[in-house]
């Protein structure tokens, strides 16, 4: 601090009494300063330059306790490896080519001094302590981000500096926050009194990380006894347990359900069309995998070409790929069913020979024409991410964009096979072929027409896969079979049995991996199936008419 004495003088004071005042300057100087500047003394420091590690750790703490200029000055050259030993046990603190003493700040030559080295655990203690002293900073956000750093790794040695941060916050969120972190350091604090509240209220953040916390406390020691001698602590902390074991429960329900949607609206994509196609001809069109596949590529395609053109409008490329998807399995749809299966209708099993020999073809002309690799197909900004509904538990932006967009894929299927003339002929031509026929139905032409939508529809399949997978020749064979066990188990042509066959499929699927793994998920689930079957051959929904015609 800078003072003038002579403008006293100049105020009218006598010489004689500024000379008072500065001698009781000089006097309170000489007593305040040397205990801030030098409250280290090298006895302090020495563990610092030695090999003991726990020394160090019990003189780290001894800064920490003094918190001073020096200590924090001490501190930080400790963080950024700026500290050095001499052989002699004195520690320096370098400052570019030259060094000073850290009890003294005398400037020092640095000579043969080594760097103090400090293993994980200290730098750890260090980097906690320099966040504790920044709790008392004025700015709002270095004490934000201070407690947010000590939270990750709280020590119980910070624990003097919490309880005067806290006791000075006046943010009401901050001050929750350091109710949580004085918690976190006073659960093995000597007074029982404190424990129990800091169990309470590490209990009441309903954290899941706070979890392990809380389980040493009611653990028994190898003897029998209790960790913890005080009950009313230990039962706080057992309600703190079972608390957050039923979030725990809860937000794994909760994930499960939704992977079991998320994998039944890939299911009812793929098995959409297929249950069209299937209903209406009766082919077991072993190929239907491969438009899922042709979906994919057409997504590629057209995100290649928008990175490469429009670069600008990339994000918005999956609203391009989607009626590019459904033209190219609709192309390759109606082209397969005009050369190859309309000729073969009632013969299945020729009908099954042919469509697996033309997968096979379209496999291997997809990888003459992409290569036999994988190819990436990006996601946009606005489906990357996730959204946060509960502890540990993510919803993935794409995955509930896939889900949003099944639906509306169902939605325009029901509309176009209940609102259009085209739908009317399917379902006419579905229940009684000879009958619609003769009514001057162009049966040939809705076989056609329906195959191409329903092959449309696994092209949309294959868009919303390429969102969430990997794109390549094999993408259609993880799929088919599953399915084609969709549309048995809700019913053959049946839209609302699919729908439901998809979902139940998907959900029965995730909620067994947990116990048995996915191979034997996938096991389970076709025997549950086969033996649903057994009883119900139709599915869940019976055909109408169809069945009579024969």
């Amino acid at each position: 601090m800078a003072f003038s004495f002579s403008r006293l003088a100049r105020r009218g004071l006598s010489a004689a009494r500024v000379g008072s005042i500065a001698a009781a300057f000089a006097l309170l100087t000489s007593l305040l300063i040397p205990q801030q500047a030098f409250a280290l003394t090298p006895a302090d420091v020495a563990p610092l330059a030695g090999d003991d590690f726990d020394a160090k750790s019990a003189a780290i703490d001894k800064l920490i306790a003094m918190h001073d200029a020096p200590s924090l000055a001490l501190l930080k050259a400790l963080s950024e490896d700026n500290a050095l030993a001499t052989d002699a046990g004195a520690v320096l603190i370098q400052d570019n080519d030259t060094a000073r003493d850290a009890v003294t700040g005398k400037t020092i030559a640095p000579g043969d001094a080594q760097p103090v080295t400090l293993n994980n655990l200290l730098r750890s203690k260090v980097a906690g302590a320099l966040s504790g002293l920044q709790l008392a900073s004025p700015d709002l956000d270095t004490r934000r981000a201070a407690i947010a750093e000590l939270l990750k790794n709280p020590d119980i040695a910070m624990k003097p500096m919490i309880d005067a941060a806290r006791a000075k916050e006046t943010d009401p969120a901050l001050k929750r926050r350091l109710d949580v972190l004085w918690a976190m350091t006073a659960l093995h604090d000597p007074d029982g009194a404190k424990r129990l509240e800091a169990v309470q209220l590490v209990a009441a953040r309903h954290d899941l990380d706070m979890n392990e916390l809380l389980r040493p406390i009611v653990a028994k020691k190898p003897d029998g006894s209790f960790a913890e001698p005080d009950e009313r602590v230990r039962a706080a902390a057992q309600q703190g347990i079972d608390a957050l074991d039923t979030i725990q429960r809860r937000s794994e329900i909760v994930g499960t359900i939704f992977a079991g949607l998320s994998l039944g609206s890939v299911l009812l994509l793929a098995a959409l069309g297929l249950a069209i196609t299937y209903g209406l001809i009766g082919v077991i069109n072993m190929a239907h995998g491969e438009f899922l596949m042709i979906g994919a590529y057409a997504t590629y395609v057209v995100q290649s070409l928008m990175q490469r053109y429009t670069p600008g409008a990339f994000d918005w490329y999956p609203l391009f790929a989607i009626p590019a998807s459904f033209i190219a399995a609709a192309a390759v749809g109606i082209v397969l069913e005009r050369l190859v299966l309309k000729h073969l209708y009632g013969r299945p099993l020729e009908t099954l020979l042919t469509t697996f020999g033309i997968s096979l073809i379209l496999i291997q002309a997809t990888r003459m024409i992409f290569g036999a690799q994988n190819v990436q197909v990006v996601n946009p900004s606005w489906m990357s991410g996730g959204v946060t509904v509960m502890q540990n538990l993510i919803l993935p932006y794409n995955r509930l964009a896939i889900l949003a967009f099944s639906l509306i894929v169902v939605g325009i299927a029901w509309a176009v096979l209940t609102r259009t003339r085209l739908g009317l002929f399917v379902r006419a031509v579905t229940q009684n072929r000879r009958m619609a026929a003769c009514v001057g139905v162009r049966t040939a032409l809705v076989d056609s027409y329906a195959f191409a939508f329903g092959a449309g529809i696994a092209g949309l399949g294959g868009c919303a896969l390429s969102q969430i997978g990997n794109v390549g020749p094999d993408l259609g064979q993880s799929y088919i079979i599953d399915s084609f066990m969709a549309v048995v188990l809700g019913g053959v042509g049946q839209l609302a049995g699919t729908v439901l066959g998809g979902f139940g499929l998907g959900l029965v699927s995730k909620a067994i991996e947990p116990f048995w793994g996915a191979v034997l998920a996938k096991i389970a689930v076709l025997v549950l199936i086969v033996l649903f079957i057994q009883k119900r051959p139709q599915g869940m929904f019976a055909l109408k008419g169809r069945s009579a015609e024969a």
